[in-house]
């Protein structure tokens, strides 16, 4: 089970690149529609343009260079302590490009949640709008999912699909795949913050009803 809620959801977001989910979770916040408190982003790579952001936005800032240290579990070790010190209650990959390990994993169960950009359990890993177009499907779209040792592979909190339009390509998909994922994953990170969203034995549930197997579906 997740750990207990407190007045403040404190969330750590981990990022590599340059940030969009970052921007829609701070313009969520700002407006009033989240009650979660970004107390730091951090980033595997010190030019990552989602530092910037975090920056402008007022919110502290870190970043720890993978390449300094001697393997995946060394370097997971040192993010573990940094995130840590933030005391979050929840953390937020934002596009952060680096398989964790299980000690990792284990060490946020229950508040460590991913966006991937298919429509889970299709298309894990890379290359996903790409792969949906070969396969001819219908329908893609995006995925939130709490983390587990399996890639790509815990319960899911909610998705939303889009149309596969004739004259799609990889680009044209993945820019309305996009623009679902900045409406969902505040979404869930509100849910979260709330204290309405919680990982149980049986897997996600929101207002204490298990969600299905597909989480939350929205179709656009």
């Amino acid at each position: 089970m997740s750990a207990p809620m407190t007045s403040t959801c404190n969330v750590v977001v981990l990022l590599s690149g340059t940030g969009s989910n970052l921007q829609a979770l701070i313009d969520n916040v700002r407006a009033g529609e989240n009650p979660a408190r970004i107390a730091a982003v951090i980033s595997n790579r010190a030019d990552a343009y989602g530092l910037q952001r975090a920056r402008d936005a007022g919110i502290e800032t870190r970043a720890l260079d993978h390449k300094t240290f001697d393997g995946r579990e060394a370097f997971d070790a040192a993010l573990i302590e940094l995130i840590d010190a933030f005391n979050p209650q929840l953390v937020v990959l934002a596009g952060f490009m680096r398989i964790l390990s299980a000690d990792f994993v284990r060490h946020y169960q229950g508040r460590l949640l991913n966006i991937h950009p298919s429509l889970l359990p299709k298309y894990k890993g890379l290359h996903t709008h790409q792969r949906a177009l070969e396969a001819g499907d219908r329908e893609h779209g995006c995925s939130v999912h709490f983390v587990t040792e399996e890639l790509d592979g815990g319960p899911l909190v909610v998705q939303a699909v889009v149309t596969v339009e004739s004259d799609d390509t990889a680009h044209s998909l993945a820019q309305r795949v996009h623009a679902q994922e900045h409406r969902i994953y505040p979404l869930a990170v509100r849910w979260f913050a709330e204290g309405r969203l919680v990982l149980g034995e049986q897997g996600a549930l929101l207002d204490g009803q298990l969600l299905a197997a597909s989480g939350h579906m929205i179709r656009t």
